[in-house]
C-alpha cells in the first residue's frame, strides 16, 4: 500500500485516488468531499442528473478546475498544483463534451500532431528526424483506421459529422498513449449504431490496459460498458458499485434512473 499527501493508503491497483475533493461556485456547492478509487486497466462510470458535478469533477481531475479542498492523485502523485499540459504528459487524456479538434486541418495531421507533441512537445520536424515523422504518421494512420476512420485520412476534420469528430478526437486522444483516459458523454449525439460500435471500439481500448472512466446519460452505454458505477447527486457520491448493485439501489432509482431501469 502506498500513502498519499494526506495520509490516506491507497492501493497500488489503483490508479486514480480523489480524496475528500470539495468545490463551490459562490454559493453553490458543486462538489462535497468526493472520494473515489478507479483501479486499474478497469472501466470506471459516473451518472448522475443534470447539474450532479459529474464534469466538474472530470476538470478537478484533468486540472482545469482546482478543488477547493482534497486532492487527486495519479498512478500514485498529487495533481494539485500540476499544469493540465503536464498532467496530459503524465498520461491522462480527456474527451469533452464537445469533440475538441482542429478544423482545417486534415484527419492524419490531427492525430499526428498529437503523436509528436506526445514523443517531444516538437510540432516541427527537420530532416533528420524523417525516421521518426514516418513512425509518426504511420502510427497516426493505424490509429484512424482503429477508430473507423481509416478511409478518410487526408479530408478536413472540419467537416466530418459529429460522431466522426468524436471518434477522431478519440483517436487524438490515443495517440497521446495515455494511462486514462477521461470520457464525457462520449455518444452523445450518435445514432444507436454508431452508439453500439463505440461501445465495441471502447471494449476493445481496455483490453489494452487503457483505464477509462466514463461520463455518460445513456444507461444502455453505462451499463454494457462499466465494471464500476459511481453515482453523484448534487455534488455528493449517493452510490458506488458493481453494475448489479448500483442498479438495484433505490437511492438511485429515486435521484437518476427511474423504476424502467
Amino acid at each position: 500500500m502506498a500513502t498519499g499527501a494526506n495520509g490516506a493508503a491507497q492501493d497500488r491497483d489503483d490508479i486514480l485516488q480523489v480524496n475528500g475533493v470539495s468545490k463551490r461556485f459562490g454559493g453553490l456547492q458543486a462538489l462535497g468531499d468526493v472520494n473515489l478509487t478507479v483501479a486499474r486497466s478497469s472501466i470506471h462510470a459516473i451518472i448522475g442528473p443534470n447539474g450532479a458535478g459529474k464534469s466538474t469533477l472530470l476538470n478537478v481531475m484533468i486540472g482545469l478546475i482546482e478543488a477547493d479542498e482534497g486532492e487527486v492523485v495519479f498512478d500514485g502523485t498529487p495533481l494539485r498544483g500540476v499544469s493540465p499540459h503536464n498532467i496530459i504528459q503524465r498520461g491522462i487524456a480527456r474527451v469533452f463534451q464537445t469533440p475538441q479538434i482542429f478544423p482545417g486541418m486534415t484527419l492524419l495531421e490531427n492525430v499526428a500532431i498529437a503523436g509528436f507533441s506526445k514523443r517531444d512537445g516538437q510540432f516541427t520536424v527537420n530532416p533528420h528526424q524523417s525516421l521518426k515523422r514516418s513512425e509518426v504518421m504511420d502510427e497516426a494512420s493505424a490509429i484512424l483506421r482503429r477508430v473507423g476512420l481509416g478511409g478518410k485520412v487526408a479530408e478536413d476534420a472540419g467537416h466530418l459529422s459529429r460522431g466522426d469528430k468524436r471518434r477522431l478526437e478519440l483517436g487524438v486522444c490515443l495517440a497521446a498513449h495515455p494511462k486514462l483516459l477521461l470520457l464525457d458523454e462520449p455518444t452523445a449525439g450518435m445514432a444507436r449504431h454508431d452508439t453500439n460500435k463505440t461501445i465495441d471500439l471502447l471494449k476493445e481500448i481496455a483490453d489494452t490496459g487503457v483505464t477509462k472512466v466514463v461520463i455518460e446519460h445513456d444507461m444502455h452505454v453505462v451499463f454494457s460498458l462499466a465494471e464500476r458505477i459511481t453515482v453523484l447527486a448534487q455534488g455528493r457520491i449517493i452510490a458506488d458499485g458493481k453494475p448489479d448493485e448500483v442498479r438495484g439501489d433505490p437511492k438511485v432509482r429515486e435521484a437518476y434512473l427511474g423504476g424502467e431501469h
